[in-house]
């Protein structure tokens, strides 16, 4: 339906060298939607440590090798210019503004979809690995899965949200922590950490201390934290961390940095019945979480958690929380070409906030 006036070609951005920070721009032919799909015109992505890990095969968890010509990314955000056959009722239609999320699409039956955690699907179609990701002007979507962006919201701000804001949302709901409790984000000052920081300050009511690199100090401050605590500056974090606390540690700790120091000491900064919740993945070889020793864990109750992204009805309240001005990405536009040079900045730890691709 309707998309007469179409392009047949358009720009996209591959991994042309897996394994390498690599990208380079080509031109693909505009994709016909097929049953229960929707054809979205493109306009901005957002640009996530994930896209990284999975473009310099990094990450060893992954069933198999990233293969040359990858369309990347998966904080995508555009207007639907095609319906494909029976889309009439799935609650979009011509014009809307949608998101592309991590999860691109999902099966609906296995044991993740049935219990509500769409976004952790056992056989998902991940965006931007072997499914052709946001780095690119026009892409497929599930018509039943795309996610409504609202009105009013930019689409530039709307495309981190698509990732680094439901998934620190979904892994701070699963921290147990109340109003009023302590919350310190590891990594505070990244994509993920500062929107971590403002959904727990300003959206929760919690009390956050947030911890990075001297460097990204006023980003965490101005993000709502209460404390900050400078990682190449403080000789004991534990201790620091205690103090601000009355002695106790930390009722939660989120771990959105891909770092495994980070991890190590994580544990360390919990009070009685305290949750550390796993965000971050660690790319090259595993390691374990060197604090979680059985005998503090008995003894003071602890659990260690994992969240993946969250699902579509947690996108659909980390997007509310944004169209109201809750939250807000520190962010960046970059055109295409200049990809490559941000997985650069990325990779030397040099990021501050988020980068959004402007796809026009």
């Amino acid at each position: 339906m309707a998309g007469e006036n179409l392009p047949k070609k358009y720009k996209a951005i591959v991994y042309d060298k897996p394994g390498s920070i690599s990208t380079k721009i080509e031109e693909l032919d505009v994709p016909e939607p097929g049953p229960g799909e929707v054809l979205i015109n493109l306009t901005h992505s957002g640009v996530c440590h994930s896209d990284m890990g999975v473009m310099m095969n990094s990450w060893v968890m992954l069933p198999a090798p990233t293969q040359p010509g990858q369309v990347g990314g998966h904080e995508g955000v555009g207007k639907i210019v095609k319906m494909g056959p029976g889309t009439d009722k799935a609650g979009v239609k011509m014009g809307d503004r949608v998101g592309i999320k991590w999860m691109a699409g999902i099966c609906d039956s296995c044991e993740a979809c049935r219990a509500g955690a769409d976004g952790n699907c056992f056989n998902g179609k991940v965006s931007g690995y072997y499914t052709p990701g946001t780095f690119q002007q026009y892409v497929l979507g599930p018509a039943n899965y795309v996610t409504p962006i609202p009105d009013g919201l930019d689409s530039a701000a709307a495309a981190p949200m698509l990732c680094a804001g439901v998934t620190v949302y979904s892994a701070l709901r699963k921290s147990g922590a109340e109003s009023g409790n302590w919350v310190v984000v590891l990594g505070a000052g990244g994509g993920l950490g500062h929107l971590a920081v403002q959904f727990s300050a300003r959206g929760m009511s919690h009390r956050v201390i947030g911890i990075d690199h001297s460097s990204k100090k006023d980003i965490i401050l101005d993000s709502g934290a209460e404390h900050f605590l400078p990682v190449d500056g403080t000789d004991n974090m534990v201790e620091a961390v205690k103090q601000l606390t009355g002695g106790l540690g930390a009722h939660a700790v989120l771990v959105v940095t891909a770092n495994n120091a980070a991890y190590g000491s994580s544990v360390e900064l919990l009070r009685f019945r305290g949750r550390v919740v796993c965000v971050g993945i660690p790319e090259g070889e595993a390691v374990a979480i060197k604090s979680a020793v059985p005998q503090m864990m008995v003894a003071k109750e602890l659990q260690v958690i994992g969240s993946a992204v969250g699902d579509r009805r947690e996108a659909i309240e980390t997007l509310d929380f944004a169209a109201r001005g809750v939250v807000k990405t520190h962010y960046r536009t970059e055109k295409m070409e200049a990809l490559t040079g941000v997985f650069e900045e990325m990779f030397e730890g040099k990021l501050k906030g988020r980068v959004v691709l402007d796809l026009s």
